[in-house]
């Protein structure tokens, strides 16, 4: 049975796991990235690949690497991704490690973890959305994960909800979902009051008036969101993942609520909501498995 690694990069830590092509992981191992202006981090990666390696002992048949950014067309490197992580765009992994490697959008990988390990097992379309400091996603069509033009299908959070909103999104769109729910607006939506979405939630439950008002404005604009992208494509299932999803019932509970009011359901039909299955090392194990989908 093949192996391969998966590797995660991301700002803070390097994840990665030596993995069967049935799922089984074999060793997870993380190590901090220390990224830096010259870029020397890419020899941390290189220290994660090589542990691995030595702990499985045998030929390694595939190396698949996740990272924030856009991929280019034959996924070799990340093709895109200004003002972080210096010297990771057009940088060719696979003369780097000397071992067949495909290279993806760490959301990307975030679906494909779901899709072949996870909970889209068994459909062929679906969508993902991560939520976090910022929202992100995936798009699966016929079993597929899709990546369109300029491998930037499933930036979800760039959807607007209010094109007359001031506050624009990174990718200069006004009233976007991720502005709407994501980390990193939660100070300027709370006018100060909370840090993080995690002291919002706390609040609510405890039955803070302001609170509640701001997350359940939230995640109705989430549902309005998700309504939105199903009367688009109409997928059989959504996944949700990423920190903000461990509000657990807190976030689940209103958004089905809400989805029951923006939702078109024809003949009664549904889409289901979900949560992931996969946490932190969503990343890794998507790379992995994107490399045996595509080897």
């Amino acid at each position: 049975m093949k192996v391969a690694i998966g590797i995660d990069l991301g700002g803070t830590n390097v994840k990665g796991v030596l993995m069967r092509e049935d799922g089984e992981i074999l060793k997870q191992h993380y190590i901090p990235t220390k990224d830096d202006a010259e870029g020397k981090w890419r020899e941390n990666v290189l220290e994660m690949v090589n542990f691995l390696k030595d702990f499985h002992q045998k030929p390694i048949d595939f190396i698949g690497l996740s990272a924030p950014g856009l991929a280019n067309a034959d996924n070799k490197c990340i093709a895109h991704l200004p003002n972080r992580l210096f010297g990771l765009e057009n940088f060719i992994w696979e003369e780097y490690f000397g071992t067949k490697t495909l290279v993806l959008n760490d959301a990307h990988a975030a679906l494909m973890a779901e899709a072949k390990f996870g909970i889209m097992q068994g459909y062929k379309h679906a969508i993902l959305l991560t939520l976090g400091t910022g929202v992100g996603g995936g798009i699966m069509i016929n079993g597929q994960l899709y990546q369109g033009l300029s491998q930037m299908a499933g930036h979800l959070g760039h959807i607007s909800l209010n094109a007359n909103d001031d506050e624009l999104s990174i990718l200069g769109m006004s009233g976007s979902l991720e502005y709407a729910i994501g980390n990193c607006s939660i100070e300027r939506r709370s006018i100060g009051r909370f840090q993080s979405t995690h002291e919002l939630v706390k609040a609510y439950q405890n039955n803070d008036s302001f609170a509640t008002w701001l997350w359940l404005d939230s995640v109705r604009k989430l549902a309005i969101a998700i309504a939105s992208l199903i009367n688009a494509l109409s997928p059989e299932i959504i996944v949700l993942a990423g920190g903000i999803t461990t509000a657990g019932d807190a976030l689940f509970k209103p958004l089905n609520e809400f989805i029951e009011l923006f939702e078109f359901r024809p003949k009664g039909k549904t889409t289901l909501i979900k949560h992931a299955k996969f946490a932190d090392l969503s990343g890794a194990i998507g790379a992995a498995a994107f490399v045996f989908d595509k080897v």
